[in-house]
């Protein structure tokens, strides 16, 4: 009877140290895929290789044997002992295997729940699998139905929908007040990584202008260099609040960089033109009063993170909608793989009612003399339409018991009754 299984270790089971181990070569997806291929205990496998997660997605008649196989693999992937990360492996069998693929192509088993990257990690992972040949008809179905599952959540589901890191949360709130940032001018003071990651996302929303303001200008000029933005000086900025329509800040400076009659300036010439500021630094590089003022927006890291505060706690809810759909389907698929069990026996009933017909037809011919093309179709079709209506109503009886407790049952007899096991001999 085949298994599947997914063997693995993640984020929450390993320490990035064992992870990195088995993730860093580019090469061992390939290489883990063709002994896969070699090993007797394995049918259909494929692998998944990320920075958070390494997992080997199989089917085997044999998985104790498959399991060790595997480890011994991992093992030597990673060039490590197998007692330094056996303890680190979980283990999924037949649904629960399922669930877990549904569940990660889904985001509800990423370190960030509703994160979209790992979707086309596994579909990336599947269409290695259906390169090297590791994969066949369960893991296509399987992988099939997990994009599927996947989409379901993502359009069924608002988990993905909620901004839940600092810098993605920024963007979110820029889209509130700008409906479309597709042409909005950024101004970025400072180099912070949250602040650079705020602007990269920015970027990737429809931003076309990036300016980078430092105390040194030769580190705004690397920073620049690398959004393919352009370096301004410090002393620009008050000049640049006119222009720009978006304002990163996190520097550590321990005085305001931006002050209340600044901004009151500037806001005169600017014509009522909406502008936002993301106050990321700790000190506070905003005046605080700069927010009283007309079409001026200012958040800081506190704004931000109650955003996030307030998005973690949505996905939560949006992740209970999910996990129904997840298990909804799995269900359908295990459905779907028990069906798998009658799959031969409906084949032999086919097979023999086949060998009959086609034996009776030509002893018949023999008889009937010379038929033109015609009378021979005729006969042919009469033939295959009548073993046709005979052997459906039993195929019909074991594909509706495929999940039912009395299919082994059902299976045994009718294997008697059209006498398919030789051993039998029909005589019981």
């Amino acid at each position: 009877m085949i298994k599947i299984v997914n063997l693995g270790m993640n984020h929450e089971t390993a320490p990035v140290e064992l992870r990195e181990c088995l993730a860093r070569e580019p090469g061992n997806t390939s290489a883990a895929l063709a002994s896969m291929r070699k090993l007797q205990s394995i049918r259909e496998g494929l692998f998944i290789s990320t920075c958070n997660r390494v997992e080997a997605l199989y089917t085997s008649e044999d998985p104790e044997e498959a399991k060790k196989s595997v480890i011994s693999l991992l093992s030597d992937l990673g060039g490590m002992p197998e007692h330094a990360f056996s303890s680190n492996l979980y283990t999924f069998e037949d649904t629960e295997a399922v669930r877990h693929i549904f569940r990660v192509a889904s985001s509800l088993d990423s370190m960030v729940v509703g994160e979209p990257q790992i979707l086309g990690q596994i579909k990336e992972a599947y269409y290695q699998a259906t390169r090297e040949k590791t994969a066949g008809v369960v893991l296509n179905r399987l992988m099939h139905r997990t994009f599927h599952v996947a989409k379901r959540v993502r359009t069924e589901t608002g988990i993905s929908d909620a901004a839940v890191s600092i810098s993605y949360a920024a963007v979110e709130l820029a889209k509130k007040i700008f409906y479309d940032l597709e042409g909005k001018r950024v101004l970025l003071i400072g180099a912070g990584e949250m602040a650079e990651l705020a602007a990269r996302h920015l970027l990737g929303h429809g931003v076309t202008s990036l300016r980078v303001a430092n105390r040194t200008f030769r580190r705004a000029v690397q920073v620049a260099e690398s959004f393919n933005g352009s370096p301004v000086s410090f002393d620009e900025i008050g000049a640049q609040l006119l222009e720009v329509d978006i304002v990163i800040t996190s520097t550590a400076s321990t005085q305001y960089v931006i002050n209340y009659e600044q901004v009151k300036s500037s806001r005169r010439k600017r014509r009522n033109r909406p502008l936002f500021f993301i106050d990321i630094a700790v000190p506070r590089d905003v005046e605080p009063r700069v927010n009283d003022l007309g079409n001026v927006y200012v958040y800081d890291i506190d704004d931000l993170k109650g955003v996030v505060a307030i998005n973690i706690a949505q996905r939560k809810e949006e992740a209970l909608k999910a996990e129904r759909i997840v298990q909804e389907e799995v269900l359908k698929f295990e459905k779907w793989i028990k069906t798998l069990e009658v799959v031969p026996t409906i084949v032999s009933i086919r097979e023999k009612a086949e060998a009959i017909r086609q034996a009776e037809v030509r002893r018949s011919l023999s008889g009937l003399g010379h038929l033109d093309p015609s009378q021979r179709k005729a006969i042919e079709t009469l033939t295959l339409s009548l073993a046709e209506k005979i052997i459906n109503d039993p195929i019909v009886v074991l594909k509706r018991k495929a999940d039912r407790p009395t299919r082994d049952t059902y299976l045994d007899i009718a294997r008697r009754l059209f006498k398919l096991d030789q051993e039998n001999g029909g005589d019981e």
